[in-house]
């Protein structure tokens, strides 16, 4: 029988919302090397590369890809405005696309 996705265990949460590449899969990788083998991570991520990288991350290193999902389009990002400007319009709120990916550490 099939476990469900809504029925995993999930044991560490990474939120890295805002951040580009190579920042996520650096940081799923330091989760990834504390986590304990088979245990589950969830990743947060606003950077539409995450949607190739962490794929090619799971499939290099062995570990399995649970799901991988757009959560929601058009998200307000709350982002401090010295650190992204908006050329058109400083105050202008970003809006990105939300994904969420599992990532089950492989066995030893």
């Amino acid at each position: 029988m099939t476990t469900s996705i809504t029925d995993t265990s999930i044991s560490h949460h990474l939120d890295t919302q805002g951040l580009i590449c190579p920042e996520p899969v650096m940081m799923l990788h330091r989760v990834i090397r504390k986590a304990d083998s088979g245990e589950v991570i969830e990743i947060l991520a606003t950077d539409p590369a995450t949607t190739r990288d962490i794929p090619n991350f799971c499939r290099h290193l062995g570990h399995e890809l649970l799901a991988q999902e757009t959560l929601a389009e058009n998200v307000s990002l709350d982002t401090d405005p010295d650190e992204i400007k908006v050329d058109s319009d400083d105050t202008a709120p970003m809006s990105v696309t939300l994904y969420r990916y599992l990532v089950k550490k492989k066995s030893a």
